[in-house]
């Protein structure tokens, strides 16, 4: 059985570290490269960075933070925001991320995840979906929709339909992102992430409503998600990464520990 994994997930406005709830009342909260850093020697699996506005906006990744983080972390670094062709993915890779996070752009025009899979490896492309629950329709029959630039717009697309695209086109991994869960530290959308992992052979990232660690349990069980990613309950500091590992170590999930 493969290790679950601990994410860290630094949404960044404007080069600060911001977190919303719900993806609005956005608040600036620190120095995402102190952050970084804090997370990383405390044990931290993965590190995400997400430029928030960068796609609606309509703007490239600020490189130069990226290039700040990744001086400080030697974990894999999975970098999105604003990635809308194959140079903008070679730039991340040369800024220092490992992984590639594609999202907005790709549901505008799906061949992006397989252009960017030819040229930098299916295993380092990363399709984030941002999903909000919806009534079911013949265009959304699971119930969930896709809903692009940070939340802003709804695209009646059905979130189960697209992850098994993204799948099909070369992604290597997803991150079902839970809209009506974000930073309401309830928990996250165990339904949506199971029927979404059921739905998929690659690996799920679960992200959203993350506030007890009995939470990342229940999500990497309960919601067969491969690796928690949490944002809120470490940036506030109610909780440390090596705390919230070994948690989930004594109940049986198996976690890379440093000890």
């Amino acid at each position: 059985m493969l290790s679950k994994r601990l994410i860290a997930c630094l949404d960044v406005r404007d080069g600060k570290l911001a977190k919303s709830i719900k993806f609005v009342d956005t608040k600036d909260i620190g120095d995402p490269v102190e952050k970084a850093r804090e997370y990383y020697l405390d044990g931290l699996d993965e590190l995400v960075f997400y430029d928030i506005t960068a796609s609606s906006d309509r703007r490239k990744i600020m490189l130069d933070v990226v290039e700040a983080v990744a001086r400080q972390v030697f974990i894999p670094l999975s970098v999105g925001g604003g990635v809308r062709s194959v140079a903008d993915a070679t730039d991340l890779r040369l800024a220092g991320a490992e992984k590639i996070n594609v999202n907005s752009a790709a549901v505008l025009r799906p061949a992006l995840i397989a252009e960017c899979a030819d040229a930098i490896g299916d295993q380092n492309i990363v399709l984030s979906m941002d999903i909000k629950a919806v009534e079911a329709s013949s265009q959304c029959p699971s119930g969930y929709e896709i809903v692009i630039d940070g939340g802003r717009r709804p695209m009646g697309v059905d979130a189960l339909a697209w992850a098994r695209e993204g799948e099909r086109l070369g992604a290597g991994e997803l991150v079902v992102n839970s809209i009506d869960a974000d930073g309401t530290r309830n928990g996250y959308a165990i339904e949506l992430t199971r029927r979404i992992s059921e739905a998929v052979r690659i690996p799920i990232i679960a992200s959203g409503g993350a506030g007890i660690p009995d939470h990342l349990f229940d999500v990497l069980t309960q919601g067969k998600a491969d690796a928690a990613l949490v944002a809120s309950m470490v940036h506030y500091g109610d909780y440390r990464v090596s705390e919230l590992k070994g948690h989930l170590h004594d109940k049986g999930v198996k976690m890379r520990m440093s000890w």
